[in-house]
């Protein structure tokens, strides 16, 4: 590192640990003390107001009237903060709102170092987040939102509860921000299939030198959404008795996909872990429908017409 690069370091880890006291620096700079002091001495050369004080408690800090960059972010403090931004941003990130203005001039006066990654994550795709989830690493996060832009393919090990993790080849063709959870849409060359993997469970990502072609009119959302309804315990079919636009508004991707009976029914198919769950789902139906299987999933109905049949006529009041 060069000695103007240790000065910057310096002039941040005093900006961002008021106090820090000269060996916790020197360790920082990887630097014996006394070079350290010289690296104060420098700052304060450039008219940097370093104030020090000796002591148990004393330290450096940043005195008044400092001419210095307001603001000063590591690649990773930058990606975290853009990450933070899209876990609770519903609209586009290029919409006239503050928010997304104010990301939009953040990732503007970051270093390059920091800006292409931020810029990648700036256009992940984010829909209807909540505060549920577990967050990924922001700087495998934002490799593999640039993956995605610029179509390269990624060598990933990948993170299981019932392993410690596999390698997998894929084609990154999105990273979708979906109720709160951070997920990579991509076609595993392993499985031969598309895969909708967690990125909170990806713990390496590195290029292959490989490129491929994403897929024409790709809707990452829709297909993140429709893929979280597949693969659960519970096989589930439902008979709607409205066409499939009228079901659309009321039965969610994330419960299945709808395929059309005739021109006043569809078929709602999917699957879930947790039977009670889909029934409570099911309820907010406002067209006739009858759960034609499973089992677990008719019962569940059933009792939750029962609890609310007893609301209605207070004859839970009266026990």
């Amino acid at each position: 590192m060069s000695p103007t690069a240790r000065a910057l370091l310096a002039l941040e880890l005093i900006q961002g640990t008021p106090g820090i006291t000269g060996e916790r620096l020197a360790a920082h700079l990887g630097v014996s003390d006394r070079a350290a002091r010289r690296y104060v001495g420098i700052l304060r050369e450039a008219g940097i107001p370093v104030e020090s004080e000796s002591g148990p408690y004393g330290g450096y800090r940043i005195g008044r009237g400092a001419r210095v960059p307001p603001l000063m972010f590591s690649t990773s403090e930058a990606l975290g903060l853009v990450m933070a931004l899209l876990q609770g941003w519903h609209g586009s990130v290029d919409a006239d709102h503050p928010a997304a203005t104010a990301l939009g001039k953040i990732v503007r006066v970051l270093p390059a170092t920091a800006a292409a990654p931020a810029e990648a994550m700036r256009r992940v795709r984010a829909q209807n987040p909540s505060d549920a989830a577990a967050s990924p690493d922001p700087e495998l996060t934002a490799a593999l939102a640039q993956a995605c832009e610029s179509s390269r393919q990624v060598r990933i090990r990948y993170r299981t509860s019932s392993d410690r993790g596999r390698e997998m080849v894929v084609d990154p063709w999105a990273v979708v921000v979906r109720h709160g959870r951070w997920y990579l849409l991509c076609w595993s060359h392993s499985a031969g299939a598309r895969r909708v993997l967690r990125l909170d469970r990806v713990t390496q990502a590195d290029p292959t030198g490989e490129s491929f072609d994403p897929p024409a009119g790709l809707d990452a959302v829709r297909d993140v959404e429709e893929h979280l309804a597949d693969g659960w315990m519970f096989e589930i079919e439902v008979r709607i008795d409205a066409p499939v636009e009228v079901a659309a508004q009321w039965a969610h991707r994330t419960l299945g996909r709808l395929q059309p009976i005739d021109e006043q029914s569809c078929v709602l198919r999917g699957s879930a872990d947790d039977p009670r769950w889909y029934a409570v789902q099911l309820a907010g139906m406002r067209a006739p429908f009858t759960v034609v299987r499973p089992e677990e999933v008719r019962a569940e109905v059933r009792a939750l017409a029962g609890r609310l049949a007893q609301a209605a006529d207070g004859s839970t009041a009266r026990r």
